[in-house]
Parts: C-alpha cells; sequence; structure tokens
C-alpha cells in the first residue's frame, strides 16, 4: 500500500513538474499567459524555465526573421495599364506582448500584413507609371543596340532615366507600410515586387503589337532583299547586255574582216584571168538553177552566150 501511495505521489510530483517546465529554443520569444492575459515579461534567453502549473500556458513566437508572399493583385498604373504585382516582404516580431494583443498569433499577423501591404502596394502602383515600376534608376539604355522600329517609338522616352525606379518604389512601399507595424509589435525588414506582368487581355495586345513589329521589320527586310535583287539582276542584265553586244561587234568586225580578205581574193582571181572567172560564176549559176528550170533571156546576153558556146563545140 505504501509502494501505491508512493508511487502515486512520484507521479503527481512528475506531472505538477511537466506542466511547470518549458525550454525555450534560440529561435524562440516566449510570453506566459494565465486565464488568456500575459503575466510577466517576455523569456528569450534559451533554457529550462518555470511557470505554473495547470493554469499557465506557454505562448511561443519565432524571433527570426519571417516572409510575407502576398497574393498577385491586379491593379491600374497612372496611365491605364493594367498589371499583375506579386509581392513579398521580409518582417520580424520585436514585440512579442504587443504582437500578442494585437493579432494573438503569426496567422492573425499575417493576416494584418496582407491588408497592410496590399493596400499601400495598390495606393503606389496606381499613382506610378509604368516605366518607373519596371525599369531600376541607374538604368541606362543604349539606343545603338536596339532596332529601328524601338528607336522610332514616341511612347516611351527611352534616353531618359526613371525619376523613381523599381528600389525608390519598394522603398516607399515599406516606409508608408512600416507606419503602421508599431501597433502590431511588427518590424519589416524590406518589401520587394517579386514579379509584374500584364493581366491577360492587355498581354494579348503586347504581344500582338510585338508580332507586329516584328512583321514590320521582316517586311522591310524582304523589301530590301527584293530590292538588292532587282539591282544585281539588273547590273546582271546590264553586263550580260554589254557582253552580247561587244560579241556583236566583235564577230561584224570578224565577218567584215573575212569579208573584205574574199574580196580582195575574188579579186585578185578575178583580175588575174577575168574570163574565166566569169566562166566560172556562170556555171555556178546554171548549177544553182536545177534540172527544170526555165529561163527568158535574150539571145545576146552574156548568161546565153556560154551556153551558144557549149552548143557551138
Amino acid at each position: 500500500m505504501k509502494k501505491l501511495i508512493f508511487g502515486v505521489i512520484v507521479l503527481a510530483v512528475a506531472v505538477v513538474a511537466l506542466s511547470s517546465a518549458y525550454v525555450v529554443d534560440e529561435a524562440d520569444q516566449v510570453i506566459i499567459v494565465q486565464f488568456g492575459e500575459p503575466q510577466g515579461d517576455v523569456v528569450d534567453e534559451p533554457g529550462l524555465h518555470w511557470k505554473k502549473p495547470f493554469i499557465q500556458e506557454v505562448r511561443r513566437f519565432d524571433k527570426r526573421l519571417l516572409i510575407w508572399d502576398g497574393d498577385v493583385t491586379q491593379i491600374p498604373t497612372l496611365g491605364r495599364e493594367f498589371i499583375q504585382v506579386d509581392t513579398t516582404a521580409r518582417w520580424r516580431i520585436v514585440d512579442p506582448l504587443q504582437f500578442l494583443r494585437s493579432v494573438r498569433d503569426e496567422r492573425g499577423g499575417r493576416t494584418r500584413l496582407d491588408d497592410i501591404i496590399d493596400s499601400v502596394v495598390r495606393d503606389i502602383i496606381s499613382g506610378t507609371e509604368l516605366e518607373e515600376i519596371v525599369r531600376s534608376g541607374d538604368w541606362d539604355v543604349d539606343v545603338d543596340d536596339l532596332d529601328e522600329v524601338e528607336q522610332e517609338r514616341d511612347d516611351v522616352v527611352l534616353t531618359e532615366r526613371p525619376k523613381l525606379g523599381r528600389e525608390r518604389l519598394e522603398s516607399e512601399i515599406l516606409t508608408s507600410a512600416s507606419k503602421q507595424m508599431t501597433e502590431l509589435g511588427i518590424e519589416l525588414q524590406d518589401v520587394r515586387i517579386k514579379r509584374i506582368n500584364y493581366i491577360d487581355s492587355v498581354r494579348r495586345q503586347v504581344e500582338n503589337r510585338m508580332i507586329s513589329e516584328r512583321q514590320a521589320i521582316a517586311a522591310r527586310f524582304r523589301a530590301e532583299g527584293e530590292g538588292r535583287s532587282l539591282e544585281i539582276t539588273g547590273e546582271m542584265e546590264k553586263e550580260l547586255r554589254r557582253i552580247n553586244s561587244e560579241a556583236a561587234r566583235e564577230a561584224e568586225e570578224i565577218r567584215g574582216d573575212a569579208d573584205a580578205e574574199a574580196i580582195k581574193i575574188y579579186g585578185e582571181a578575178f583580175g588575174a584571168d577575168p574570163e574565166f572567172y566569169s566562166f566560172l560564176r556562170t556555171l555556178e549559176t546554171y548549177k544553182a538553177l536545177g534540172d527544170n528550170a526555165t529561163l527568158m533571156i535574150q539571145a545576146d546576153s552574156d548568161f546565153f552566150r556560154y551556153l551558144e558556146d557549149t552548143e557551138q563545140r
């Protein structure tokens, strides 16, 4: 019986000890709550600590940097371009007592961050031009590296630096949102815009414009190529006509020289024996007439003279 009582006492002491003891981790800061009300100061020293058993409970809060990711929000810019903005932030619980009283726990803290940061981002983005949101303050554009279509755009001044830029815009968001964090016991470390994109309808319009610009560039290149092709073809035809002309001229010269040489030879032959030459040419003419040719010539014609001589012989 004594052993049973002793065992019960030991068990009760163990239960009380377990209910009274708690361990604080290096990454934790603890507040003791009794009947829903905080008791004492924040406990942030790592190690074993004690509390009243059963009536007090431990509320733990992370002292490390925490990540907040907002929902993708559709916001119009100052120029009425509708964009989707995805924002993230890093935050820390610096006053656990105030944090406990205002938002109770991390889930409540994230909910309040959703409301505050999303509202600040919407207000600042809607009052800013799109190029100020997209471009950095020190972003220099080398216009010479752009194609002619981009250089001729009149909807944006590429050579002018942004007045704000992405960094200063994020700094303004951080400053404005931090003013509302003191009453929550939260410190905002930074706020970043992760991604910016057009909404689907605007994205399609931008894509169509980009396609039209590329098609215009391609058409210009094709026109330049066709013009160059016609120029090359014209030069080739011009050169071909020149070659043909020179060849024809050389052929005429050669033909003229040959005719002159032939005439010279004929002249020499005719001068050597005119009678024989005349007889030979007449025989060639007889041969060309054929077997069934009929001629109507005078009796005293030179053409008929050799026929008469042939018959007399």
